[in-house]
This record gives structure tokens, C-alpha cells and sequence, in this order.
């Protein structure tokens, strides 16, 4: 950890450090004494507090509290000068006197320069400068320099500790923080029942999140250079405005407040509508509905009250109107899409009015969300003030439904997003973990900006904790949107983890947390159920993706054990619980598939065995969410952590299973890959991919039988041929190919055992190592081909568009994307118009098969997802994905969002077996591509594509 603190952690294109010619480093503490904290009393209070937490890292690094001073001490030999320009008279001096140059700065939005100036002021030797643009630049400064000395912003949120130092130093400078890529970066504390719940018990019993916990919230954001908040909203939760602390203590901390998509104009529909309305019966005594075409002068009036509450306050207006909770407009007199459109422009006419009225100019930013049945009302016609921000929605589940044209663009409010990390609704929640995979949110957010969204980027992250790598991310690319690229967003991971946990760690935590998320990209944790991933095809596919994820939790366990004992509690909530409970998550569920198999299959005693194992995965998991709760940090975290919270949608529980009475029998059963019961499908064998196959051997009843197995031909090599069995043994069949004759084998293997035999078939074809030496390109085995679209052999770009490739995408290592996403769709002549991926297939058999692109599942509700494919010259066959988010269940969309990818199926003609070229077209932009199969027979069952097939590298 002694690293941590020894250069400078901040990224460098996002802050840029000028070259110092060697001049020392600015000393903090040196000699057991700590350099005094200047900042002018009259300078904003959000500068002030943030010069008093630099107080306290210094004092976490160093164990001395600098002074806190608003006067320039008369004789100082070092100093540290924190001011706003504009707002600061010693500040202003340097500039007037040329000693600090803030011309990259000065005029801009939260920008800030860190420098060391020499005899600043009389009596002054030499003071480190920490100026900003306006209050919130200042405020960046000031935590830029807490970070570069070691505290972590998620120092308290995630107990990353802070090494300890007797000497604490920052280089001497300059450092320049340009202006943000986005204007507005925040969070949406949403479904925050465990957030809720952990307040409550730790930070304020008498409240359900109150001041003392937003106090924290707010540190965070601003330490994670966010500007913005959408407060927790559900009935569970006490609401913004009912502790008059809270709006208070946002202005001083330099957060602008908003509210989401269902509360106009800060209104918190859920608690405050019920008591307006008692206040406010109609003469016959009914209550007002909350229905602008029924009661707009009472809805209005209730509008009018929190406008003049909240005027003095730096504020976010949201316009509009949806229905109280997150429920759709009600209109009771409207009833046509064009009558809706015009109540909702009254609507936005008369919030305008009142903003006028009560708050006047201030009223800054205002918002519009066109979000799930709004968004249909604003495509028919809503008018929306030029001046007005549009925040385009999400899918919900990572997929932008449509972003601004040319017109949207081009409006003085410009554009902004409001993007989940975390989501309650359908088809499914996800709740519990921070699963979204990186690349791709880096996908969908330069889409983004792409498109000249940029003015708001709000990140619904749940109840905050499991979301801390993924807010990290999203806020570090809301603040610098061209600091990472395709190719190394996995570089962001090796940065961050190096931070929290000494940059010795970076690498390894980031290529385990990179695994995380690419089986959290092949289904959720919480997306599990029965029956998804095979147990019987493709070498036990469920099986497979149950070794890689015990294979990562080695590892992490592993690297757990080599760091300091300090950084164990940290290490835990950020990478070892995520990974063991989505471990056990899926665990449990494959383990109730085998149950339920071994049922099918006449299993006996394996049966209940495989009962066991699921229960014992569903209570380690309980256990280790326990730990979290009681043990880590002393038990800090009392109920933030809960797959299964009571109010809100919960995390797959306990999978039933069944069991069998034992009986006093035993007897031989066998299922072999690729059958879920019996033998009649062949185990098949290739000299080009050389796999190996299992074959299930197991007790139809409870008492131990003895069993041998015996392979008809002496290159099959088994794992075990023979023994005692009680319930069941999984063999393993592979082929030495030094051995086997080239050409078509059909061997066999006979296991007998309770006086029966059976025979399990293979299929083993083998061309010769010349063969395999020789192939270009994939190569069909099994009766099939597998390609991972990253791995073509030739890329053609055409029309200033082209295809890149973006690691760490999709189910494997890399997707392709076509790009610019503001390219404009190729639907005619695509063999000369379009970019072009190439991929050399060679096939085996002849015939017309169908071919399968694996896309990630982008939307465009204002256009089409369309991409094409051929074979060598034939015609290009155009599929055509999913374009809108219905937000049903059971659709089209929903499979493809609980599956992460859509499968588009085409069909191309081979007409002679060998070498042949297939092509991927781009059609509409901004499509990314993760798998392609060409299925000739034999791809049978599965949730994941197949294994990829051979090819020489």
C-alpha cells in the first residue's frame, strides 16, 4: 500500500501535469508537523467544508491534523492555498500577478489547477495552490489532492484503507482539471430498501435515510467528481424534503438536487400527494385524483408549493407528468395518444409558469424524461421549450431506446441520459450485485456522446453498495469521455484496483473482475433459473461455466490471502463477495438441474446427492451474505447487503428439489454427452478440435454395485475404466490421435456392471495432422461452425464507416462494433457500400444451413438494428433484430435482455465442401456482434453458443 501514495493517481488526459523541471515535491507533513489549510472565509461554504475534509485525509495519511485557517498566517514557511477565482481576493492576487496561470481554467465549468508557487504572499515561502473556476472546481481540487496522497473516495462507502505515511507529498505541479465531458454526473438512489434498512439501524434510527447518511452520500459524489443527486424515492424511505437538513446541506456540499422520471418539479408523489390531497378535498369531500385532467388547479398549487420551498436552492426541475410511484400517466379525460400529447403540454406550460414565478432565472437546469409511456407521447407530438433538457432513457437494462437527431442536438437545453446499473421491473430485477459488464456500458455511453449527449448523465445504482466499480467507472467516463478506449477498458479496472489496493494488485484484480463480468454477460446471477444452461451438450455446458466460475473464485480467494490484513474488509465487499455469491447463485441452480435430471434419468441415490449440494449452496450463500452484514468492518454494514429483501423484487431463492426414499437396490444406469437420457447419440470426436466427452455412469438405486468399462479400440483413453459405486461418477473419454487411423471411426464403448451392458457410441474423425497444419480459417466439426466474431481474418471498411473491435464485450473476450454510431444505415449495394467483416470457413459437408449472428441486444426505437451476411458471392441476406424495448415479458425483447445477446438466424448455401469466405455487412450503425454459428447438423441443445471451433493461429 506504500505505493499508493507515492506519484500521482490521477488519470493523466483527464488532468494534465506540465512538466516541472525537477522542482521538489510540495510537502503535506514532513517531520511529524502538518502544513496549514488556508481558505477564505468568505468563499463558498462547499469550498470551506471540502478544505476541512483535506483536513482529515491529511490527518488519515499522517496521523497530524493540519490547521484550518481563514487568515494568511504572518511567517509561514509552507502553506496550502485553497480559493475559488472570483471569490477569493488571495487567489485573484496570483492571477493579477502572473504567478498562477489559470487561463486553461478560468470561465470554465468545475475546472481546477493544483500548483506550487514560490513566496506567494509576504511572509510566505512557498504554499501549494489549489484554485478553481467556480465552487465545485475548488471542490474537485481539493479531493483531486486527497487522492493523490492515498485516500481513496471510497475510503468510508467500501473501507479501502489508508496507508500510513510519515512524510506526505504531491508533486509539485502544474495540474490542470479541464472542464468535465459531461455537465451534470450523477446518481438515482433508487429500490433502496437495504440502503433504507442500514440507515435506519446504523446511521439514524429515528429516520429512514436522513441528513447523517445523505451527509455521506454527498462526500462520495463530489470525491467521485459527481455534481448531481435524484435522492431516494420508494415508500420505505423518508422523502428529500421531509428533513429540511437535507436540501440545506446538498447547497452546502454543491449538489444540485433533481427527482426521477415520476416526481415533477420535486415532488415525491409516493409520501406527499395523500397529505395534499386531505388538505385539499373537493367541496363534496372527495379526495383529488392525481390526474392533471381532472384537478390541474389543485396539482398545480401542490407544484407551485415545492417551487417556492426549494427557490433559494441550486435545484434540478423535472418537467412533465407520470403517475404517483413510477406508474403511467392517468388521463381520465384523455384518451387518444393526441389528446394525451396536448394535456401534456399544458402540463409543461403551466410548470414553466410557476418556475418563472417562484424561482425565476435559477430555475436551472430543467429536465424532461421521455421515459416508457412518455417517451410514446413525446414521439407523437409533446413540445418541449427549446431551453428544456431532454434525458433520454435507458432500456432499463443497459440498451439506449433512441438518442437525439439532428434537430435534438442542436436545442440550447442539449440532451442528456438516464442510464441503470441497477433496476426493479421487467421481465427481471437486478438488485443484488454490480453486474453490468464495463465495455459494455463504455459501448452505450460513447454511443452517447457520439450523438452530442452531454449536457446530464444520471446512473440509477440501486441502494450504492455492490455498484461502487461500476458508478466508479461510469463517473470517471462522465468526466472524461475519450479516457478510455475499445481496447482498454480493462485498463480502467487495473488503475482503479491499484488504487484501492496498491497498484502491486491492479492487474490480477482487474483480470478477475474482467471474468466477473463476462459470466454475468452470459445470464445475470439474478436472471438465473431452471433449465437455462445444459447440463448435457456441449461437455456439460452448465458444468463448464460452474468450473470457470469456481476456477475465479480460487483465484480471488488466493490474491485475498496475500494482501494486508487492512485490506481484507475492502476486499471482500468489492471483489470477493461478488464473486463468491454469484458463484453460489448459479451453484445452487445447477445442482437443482442435476436433481431434476437425475430424476429423468432414474438416478437413485445421486439424486438425493445432487439435492445436498443444491440446499448447501443455497445456505453458504446466506452465510456469506451474513458475514457482510455482521462481521465485515465490525459489522458497518448491518442490512445494506440482502439478495432477498421483503419489499422489493428478490435474487432466485432456494430451487426446489426432489428426493427419493431410500430403497435397498442398486442397479446400472448410463447417459452419455449430448443425451439427457441413454446413449443414441454418438459421442463425437475431431482431430481438429480434440475435445474430450464425459459419460454419467451411475446407481439407479442406494446399495454399491461394482462396474468396468472396456473401449473397443486402444486409442480411447478413459479417465476410469472401473469400481465401486454408490451413487455416481462422471468419465471422461479423449482419443490419442498419435494412434487412431485417419478417416471415419465408429467405435464404441461398453460399460457393464448389476448384470447389464450398454453401449455408449462415438464418432471420431480424424484428417491427419498434415490436415489440421494446414487449415485456413474455421474448420466444421461436430456439425458445426463456432466463430467469435473478434477473430475474423480480414476487415474492410467502406463509406468512412468500418468495424473495430471492443475487448471485454459479450460472452467471450471481444465483440465487433460498427462505428461511427452516427454513421448513416447502408441498405442498398452493401458488397461495395457497406464495412465488411470476413471470416475463411472450411466445411466438410455441402448444403444449405442456417447461420446465426449473436448481436448485443441495441435498440433504436426511431429506426431498425439490421446487419447482413453472405457467403463468398452470394447475395447478402438482411436480418433484422429488435428495435424497441416493450418492456413486457415473454417477448422478444425480454429474452434478449435476460439473455444479453439476440440470435439472428439466416440461411447460406454451401455448394461443394472446402474453403469458402463468409462476410458480416453492417446495415444500421452502432450494432455489435459477439458469436456467429453455422449450424450443419449437429449444434443440438444449448444456451451458449458451442464451443468455438478450430482454427490455426
Amino acid at each position: 500500500m506504500a505505493a499508493v501514495g507515492a506519484a500521482p493517481l490521477l488519470p493523466v488526459p483527464a488532468a494534465e501535469a506540465a512538466p516541472s523541471a525537477h522542482r521538489p515535491d510540495f510537502p503535506l507533513l514532513q517531520d511529524g508537523t502538518a502544513v496549514d489549510v488556508f481558505v477564505d472565509a468568505a468563499d463558498d461554504p462547499a469550498v470551506i467544508r471540502a478544505a476541512g475534509d483535506l483536513q482529515a485525509d491529511v490527518e488519515r495519511v499522517g496521523g497530524v491534523r493540519p490547521e484550518l485557517v481563514h487568515t494568511v498566517p504572518p511567517r509561514a514557511q509552507l502553506l496550502v492555498l485553497v480559493g475559488t477565482i472570483g471569490a477569493s481576493p488571495v487567489i485573484d492576487r496570483l492571477i493579477g500577478q502572473g504567478r498562477l496561470d489559470v487561463s486553461r481554467v478560468k470561465g470554465r465549468w468545475e475546472a481546477s489547477v493544483t500548483q506550487v508557487v514560490d513566496r506567494p504572499l509576504p511572509g510566505v515561502g512557498r504554499a501549494l495552490v489549489i484554485a478553481g473556476s467556480d465552487r465545485r472546481g475548488t471542490v474537485y481540487g481539493v479531493y483531486d489532492t486527497s487522492e493523490r496522497i492515498g485516500v481513496s473516495p471510497w475510503y468510508w462507502w467500501a473501507d479501502v484503507p489508508v496507508a500510513r505515511r510519515d512524510t506526505v507529498t504531491v508533486p509539485a505541479g502544474p495540474l490542470v482539471r479541464r472542464e468535465p465531458a459531461v455537465r451534470y454526473r450523477g446518481i438515482f438512489i433508487n429500490d433502496e430498501q437495504n440502503l433504507t434498512t442500514w440507515s435506519r439501524r446504523t446511521q439514524e434510527p429515528d429516520k429512514n435515510i436522513g441528513p447523517k447518511t445523505y451527509e455521506r452520500v454527498f462526500e462520495l459524489l463530489l470525491r467521485l467528481r459527481a455534481n448531481y443527486l435524484w435522492p431516494a424515492m420508494h415508500p420505505y424511505s423518508d422523502f428529500f424534503n421531509k428533513h429540511r437538513e437535507n436540501p440545506e446541506l446538498a447547497d452546502r456540499y454543491g449538489i444540485v438536487v433533481g427527482s426521477s422520471h415520476p416526481e415533477a418539479m420535486l415532488r415525491n408523489g409516493v409520501h406527499e400527494w395523500q397529505p395534499w390531497a386531505e388538505e385539499h378535498r373537493a367541496a363534496d369531500g372527495t379526495l383529488p385524483l392525481y390526474d392533471y385532467t381532472v384537478n390541474p388547479s389543485v396539482i398545480s398549487d401542490y407544484w407551485r408549493a415545492r417551487a417556492r420551498q426549494n427557490a433559494a436552492y441550486e435545484s434540478s426541475w423535472t418537467i412533465g407528468m407520470r403517475g404517483l410511484h413510477d406508474s403511467a400517466l392517468e388521463t381520465k379525460h384523455a384518451t387518444t395518444v393526441p389528446e394525451k400529447v396536448a394535456v401534456m403540454n399544458d402540463i409543461i406550460a403551466d410548470q414553466r409558469r410557476i418556475l418563472a414565478e417562484e424561482v425565476g432565472p435559477a430555475a436551472e437546469p430543467q429536465i424532461f424524461i421521455p421515459y416508457k409511456e412518455v417517451l410514446e407521447l413525446y414521439n407523437a407530438g409533446v413540445q418541449v421549450p427549446e431551453d428544456v433538457t431532454l434525458i433520454w432513457p435507458d432500456d432499463n437494462h443497459g440498451n439506449m431506446r433512441q438518442l437525439p437527431n439532428d434537430a435534438e442536438r442542436r436545442r440550447p437545453g442539449g440532451n442528456g441520459i438516464y442510464y441503470h446499473l441497477s433496476y426493479w421491473g421487467r421481465p427481471r430485477s437486478y438488485l443484488w450485485l454490480d453486474t453490468t459488464q464495463l465495455s459494455k456500458v463504455w459501448q452505450e455511453l460513447r454511443r452517447v456522446h457520439e450523438h452530442r449527449v452531454d449536457r446530464m448523465w444520471i446512473f440509477n445504482v440501486g441502494d450504492i453498495k455492490s455498484i461502487e466499480t461500476g458508478l466508479s467507472f461510469c463517473l470517471d467516463m462522465a468526466w472524461d469521455v475519450d479516457r478510455w478506449g475499445p481496447e482498454n477498458v480493462e485498463d480502467f479496472l487495473v488503475e482503479w484496483a491499484g488504487r484501492q489496493f496498491g497498484r502491486r494488485y491492479g492487474a490480477e484484480i482487474a483480470a478477475l473482475r474482467t471474468e466477473y463480468y463476462r459470466l454475468a454477460a452470459e445470464r445475470r446471477p439474478e436472471f438465473i433459473d431452471r433449465a437455462v444452461f445444459s447440463t448435457v451438450h456441449h461437455g456439460d455446458e452448465a458444468g463448464r461455466r460452474m468450473t470457470a466460475y469456481e476456477n475465479l473464485l480460487e483465484r480471488a480467494r488466493r490474491l485475498g490471502a496475500k494482501l494486508p490484513e487492512s485490506c481484507r474488509d475492502a476486499y471482500f465487499e468489492l471483489i470477493e463477495y461478488p464473486v463468491h455469491g454469484a458463484y453460489l447463485m448459479n451453484l445452487k441452480y445447477y445442482w437443482a438441474d442435476r436433481n431434476a435430471l437425475a430424476v429423468r434419468q432414474g438416478r437413485g441415490a445421486g439424486t438425493n446427492r445432487f439435492a445436498d449440494l443444491a440446499e448447501a449452496a443455497h445456505a453458504e450463500e446466506q452465510a456469506i451474505t451474513r458475514r457482510y452484514n455482521t462481521q465485515i468492518a465490525g459489522g458497518k454494514w448491518d442490512g445494506i447487503v440482502n439478495p432477498y429483501p421483503s419489499e422489493i423484487p428478490k435474487a432466485p431463492g432456494r430451487p426446489a428439489v426432489a428426493r427419493l426414499p431410500r430403497q435397498e437396490t442398486s442397479g446400472l444406469g448410463i447417459a452419455s454427452e449430448g443425451n439427457e437420457t441413454g446413449t443414441e447419440r454418438p459421442l463425437s470426436f475431431s482431430s481438429y478440435t480434440r475435445d474430450r466427452r464425459f459419460v454419467d455412469v451411475f446407481n439407479t438405486g442406494f446399495l454399491p454395485l461394482e462396474w468396468r468399462a472396456e473401449p473397443s479400440a486402444p486409442w480411447i483413453k478413459l479417465s476410469t475404466t472401473g469400481g465401486e459405486l454408490t451413487d455416481q461418477l462422471r468419465v471422461w473419454a479423449e482419443i490419442d490421435w498419435a494412434r487412431v487411423p485417419e478417416g471415419t471411426h465408429r467405435p464404441a464403448l461398453t460399460f457393464t456392471g448389476a448384470g447389464r451392458s450398454i453401449e455408449v457410441p462415438l464418432l471420431v474423425v480424424d484428417d491427419g495432422e498434415r490436415a489440421r497444419r494446414r487449415a485456413r480459417g474455421f474448420v466444421e466439426a461436430h456439425g458445426y461452425v463456432s466463430i467469435d466474431a473478434a477473430h475474423f481474418d480480414r476487415e474492410v471498411s467502406r463509406g468512412g464507416a468500418r468495424w473495430r473491435v471492443v475487448r471485454g464485450l459479450g460472452r467471450r473476450t471481444a465483440a465487433v462494433e460498427a462505428v461511427p454510431t452516427t454513421a448513416p444505415p447502408v441498405t442498398e449495394d452493401l458488397t461495395t457500400r457497406s464495412p465488411e467483416l470476413r471470416y475463411r470457413v472450411r466445411f466438410s459437408t455441402a448444403g444449405t444451413f442456417p447461420v446465426t449472428v449473436f448481436r448485443l441486444p441495441s435498440l433504436d426505437e426511431r429506426g431498425k438494428r439490421r446487419v447482413a451476411v453472405a457467403l463468398d458471392d452470394q447475395p447478402p441476406a438482411v436480418v433484422s433484430g429488435q428495435a424497441v424495448a416493450t418492456g413486457n415479458r415473454g417477448d422478444a425483447w425480454a429474452r434478449n435482455v435476460e439473455e444479453g445477446v439476440e440470435k439472428l438466424t439466416a440461411r447460406v448455401t454451401v455448394t461443394a465442401p472446402g474453403d469458402h469466405v463468409l462476410r458480416v455487412f453492417m446495415v444500421d450503425p452502432g450494432i455489435a456482434v459477439d458469436q456467429i454459428v453455422i449450424d450443419t447438423g449437429g449444434v443440438g441443445g444449448g444456451y451458449l453458443a458451442p464451443p468455438e471451433s478450430y482454427r490455426r493461429s
